[in-house]
């Protein structure tokens, strides 16, 4: 059951798998994960390897507004 705020308004719950793959920057960017970075890397270079940390910046509106409407406490990382 939704707990009410003293304001009125319900929470809502993160989805998680959602907030474990994106971030927010400073600016308000929202940043994701790149995909392949579990498993099967064993074959690959280090150059490769190395550019799966990198984060890049999501493109679509559609795919930023799911996202925020799916994790709606994602804050910028502080």
């Amino acid at each position: 059951m939704a707990r009410k705020q003293p304001d009125g308004k319900y929470k809502i719950k993160t989805h998680k798998a959602t907030a474990k793959r994106f971030r927010v920057t400073g600016t308000g960017k929202l940043m994701r994960t790149k995909i392949g970075k579990s498993h099967l890397r064993r074959r690959s270079s280090k150059r490769v390897k190395r550019l799966f940390s990198e984060m890049l910046p999501v493109k679509g509106r559609g795919i930023i507004k799911s996202v925020h409407r799916l994790a709606p406490y994602l804050k910028k990382a502080d």
